[in-house]
């Protein structure tokens, strides 16, 4: 969906697990290199995340060549948002928009949306900006989903 007033996309996916257990992965610091993509690792995750101004100490990129910075949380709504400072200096950073929207007891949907905040990657128009993070956010979300879905299992299952 595309929001023509501030010309940010958002990318939405229909997830078969309780918000709970999207949310249960949000929670987890140590499944943001999991889900996210670019990020390549995380090395630390404050003991509050996620709770706002907590921090997760994450790299992007390819090794050898990974830099190291930090995302925050602006914004923690439990179990329905989370708004995220990503930086990947020297690209620059992102204001992330996360939303959990329960559907039925075993479903939910949740949403997406991003754009550069600040640096060089402002610099690109947005439209342009749009073009790539709409797909690496629908495959961040497909990750995402499977995490959920496949714990969900795990858990109904009693493992």
């Amino acid at each position: 969906m595309h929001h023509p007033s501030t010309g940010v996309i958002t990318v939405t996916r229909d997830i078969e697990a309780p918000a709970q257990a999207v949310w249960d992965v949000l929670a987890d610091g140590w499944f943001y290199a999991t889900w996210v993509v670019g990020a390549s690792r995380v090395r630390d995750v404050d003991h509050e995340w996620p709770a706002e101004g907590a921090r997760i100490h994450h790299s992007v990129g390819v090794w050898p060549t990974v830099l190291s910075d930090t995302t925050h949380v602006v914004r923690c709504t439990e179990p329905t948002e989370l708004v995220l400072k990503a930086r990947g200096w020297p690209v620059g950073e992102a204001k992330v928009v996360l939303t959990v929207t329960p559907g039925s007891d075993l479903s939910c949907t949740v949403a997406m949306a991003e754009d550069a905040v600040a640096g060089p990657g402002t610099l690109l128009p947005r439209p342009l900006r749009q073009l790539a993070i709409g797909p690496r956010n629908a495959e961040a979300l497909r990750r995402l989903a499977y995490i959920a879905e496949g714990r969900h299992r795990e858990r109904v299952a009693g493992r």
